[in-house]
């Protein structure tokens, strides 16, 4: 007669070692869902500064435009004129006329507005005072930053050319018996930016407004 043997069931639950694996696993898929999502939020991040860049260089050079659109020769002060650094013009507005400075410097670009004047004496002060603008004047603005030069081209008779050399000169009134004519020197019919930023160089150009003679 064969005997049989009772064999005691199997505990329920798992062992150290599946438990370990199953850890593992999860740390694992952790790692890598983790991962997926640092890169959605990085490229999320790319694309907003990106963005912001853009819309930070468009307001810029609509500013830019703004302001050259209203220049205005007064006949007291040069009305455009660039130092290779900085580009002061005279601008009309509805108050009178205003200074504006754009420059370069501590790496930016720099847009200062002086406020409007109507009297010469004072809109020549404030020419001489932009000469040596600091940075920390009121209505001083860091428009855009990364900028490592800025180059400006004016557009005479039939080409582009140096800024910052000498134009065409025209008489400004008579001139008295026996004394050399008044002159000044013209403006340009256009202008041209050539911006030096972090991503790449942007050059704009623009057709200036026509002055009535003085």
């Amino acid at each position: 007669m064969t005997k049989r043997v009772a064999f005691a069931g199997r505990p329920c639950g798992f062992t150290l070692i599946e438990v370990l694996v199953a850890l593992s696993i999860m740390a694992v898929l952790a790692t890598m869902a983790w991962q997926g999502i640092d890169g959605m939020a990085r490229s999320r991040d790319v694309s907003n500064a990106a963005v912001e860049g853009t819309l930070r260089i468009n307001t810029t050079l609509a500013q830019w435009e703004r302001d050259l659109q209203s220049l205005q020769d007064t006949g007291s002060v040069p009305p455009l004129r660039f130092d290779g650094a900085t580009l002061r013009l005279t601008r009309t507005t509805d108050d009178g006329v205003q200074l504006v400075a754009w420059s370069l410097r501590d790496g930016a670009w720099w847009r200062w507005a002086s406020p409007a004047f109507t009297r010469a004496a004072d809109l020549q002060d404030a020419w001489l005072g932009s000469q040596q603008l600091l940075g920390n004047e009121p209505g001083t603005l860091r428009v855009l930053g990364d900028t490592s030069a800025v180059q400006v081209y004016f557009y005479r008779g039939s080409g582009w050319s140096n800024a910052q050399s000498s134009g065409d000169v025209a008489p400004t009134g008579s001139a008295v018996a026996g004394t050399t004519p008044v002159v000044e020197e013209q403006l340009p019919t256009g202008i041209r930016l050539v911006l030096s930023l972090a991503g790449g160089t942007l050059t704009r150009d623009l057709v200036l407004p026509s002055q009535p003679p003085s």
